[in-house]
């Protein structure tokens, strides 16, 4: 697992590996056509991001469920690795949130300080 710094950006793959992740937790006997459906990713990159998951040993495939259609299907697996990774990238989501919460927070602060002033140079 990588060691973050707080201020660090999460990346675009460790999003996808957060969302993944969180899904997963939640929903083990999903598909990937319906884990793909749940985090807002095409299949092929839903394919791709479980792969790379499965090779770093975050994720394993489970055993199999019976389904309605009496086919066969794969539970994922979240492995401790799995959970200390999505719980380090979690963190990472919670600091950037913060950090966009008091940036915004900012942003607005000074635009209420320029709207009487704007409102004052109009008279």
């Amino acid at each position: 697992m990588n060691e973050r710094s707080c201020q660090q950006p999460i990346s675009p793959e460790e999003e996808a590996h957060f969302r993944l992740l969180k899904a997963i937790e939640q929903h083990p006997e999903f598909s990937q056509r319906e884990l793909a459906q749940v985090v807002g990713m095409s299949l092929g990159r839903t394919n791709y991001v479980i792969r790379a998951l499965v090779e770093k040993g975050f994720l394993k495939l489970g055993r199999l469920l019976q389904a309605e259609s009496k086919l066969k299907k794969a539970a994922y697996i979240l492995t401790s690795a799995g959970l200390g990774h999505r719980i380090a990238l979690t963190q990472a989501y919670i600091e950037r949130k913060k950090a966009e919460y008091e940036t915004l927070k900012g942003e607005l602060e000074k635009l209420q300080r320029e709207l009487p002033e704007a409102f004052d140079k109009q008279k």
